[in-house]
């Protein structure tokens, strides 16, 4: 696949090696290598203050890293800068325009400064961009008068006026209400099947289940996984939970089956399994480093505990992340 400014579909349109960030003895990235193939929508997560905003500012050269290595389609930041950015569109820390211009106005003096915009097509193109984030009633207004989520929307009209071969998105639904978001999830989806990749960093797990084909989680400045969506998912512990009025005694059938068991309510014995058990025995067949649910209910009621409720399965994404980064996730859309 050729993205739209022309660029190979193979190799990675993201490649980072040990990248870091020093703001004197805080490390705010540390040797992070980073590596999203062309044409993915990918999810870049993290809680909060994780470091995923320093990491954008280094990839488009607003900051310089203090130690490792950064590629952007294919060429070195910062040293290539003049020749990536103009491929590039990018939404960071919340859109600047001039207050008291209209959207349209705002959108047609960033199109003039870009030397590669053709005049000939600016109107075309800044009409086109704004109905596409849905601001087209809006385009008269000015900006002053906008709420965050509109601004929001003017600030992706402004990255995509152009064709791009990525595009990178801090936050991109800040602000937006759940429609605005539905639409922006929508307009990520249409781009990327144009053949755009799109790089998306957010602390909204919801977010990204819903759009993106990969994703790298970050903690505290480093890299914790890095895989496509799929595979993070499978990563995710199996989960047992019995509700019974005898805990005690369904706590010890868990543990004979490598789950620790945990208090999760009253009249309920939860845990999840151990990534691996030694192969299981007469009672204790292991599949995969799990033990099968049906092996599990037969040893709970041949040991008098009464089930009232069984349930078994692989935990969701967000207990995923949540075991990689030790924090909870903004899982709200």
């Amino acid at each position: 696949m050729s993205g739209p400014g022309g660029g190979s579909g193979g190799g990675a349109a993201i490649r980072t090696d040990a990248l870091t960030k020093r703001f004197g003895a805080h490390t705010a990235v540390a040797g992070l290598d980073l590596e999203v193939p062309r044409g993915a929508v990918f999810g870049f997560l993290g809680p909060n203050g994780s470091g995923k905003t320093t990491t954008i500012r280094m990839l488009l050269g607003l900051v310089s890293p203090s130690a490792g290595r950064a590629e952007v389609l294919g060429e070195p930041i910062p040293d290539a800068l003049r020749r990536v950015l103009p491929r590039v569109g990018a939404l960071v820390e919340g859109p600047a325009f001039y207050p008291f211009l209209s959207g349209r106005a705002n959108l047609e003096r960033l199109d003039t400064a870009d030397p590669l915009a053709p005049p000939r097509t600016r109107a075309a193109r800044v009409a086109a961009a704004l109905e596409r984030v849905g601001l087209s009633h809006a385009a008269r207004k000015r900006v002053h008068a906008y709420s965050l989520g509109m601004k929001q929307r003017l600030g992706l009209a402004a990255a995509i006026l152009l064709p791009r071969e990525l595009l990178v998105l801090d936050e991109p639904t800040n602000g937006l209400d759940p429609q605005g978001t539905r639409e922006v999830r929508a307009l990520i989806r249409s781009l990327a099947d144009d053949g755009t990749t799109v790089f998306v960093s957010s602390h909204l797990l919801a977010e990204v289940e819903q759009i993106c084909s990969h994703a790298a989680v970050l903690r505290a400045g480093r890299l914790v996984a890095q895989a496509e969506l799929g595979a993070l998912r499978e990563g995710a512990r199996f989960r047992f939970e019995v509700r019974t009025p005898d805990a005690a005694e369904a706590a010890e059938v868990l543990r004979r089956f490598g789950v620790e068991p945990e208090p999760a309510g009253p009249g309920i014995v939860a845990g999840v399994a151990a990534h691996a058990l030694d192969g299981g025995g007469a009672d204790r067949p292991a599949h995969d480093g799990v033990p099968p649910p049906e092996a599990v209910v037969a040893a709970l009621v041949a040991a008098g505990v009464r089930v009232r409720g069984f349930s078994a399965g692989a935990g969701s994404l967000e207990e995923r992340f949540v075991e990689l980064t030790g924090e909870g996730f903004d899982v709200a859309g």
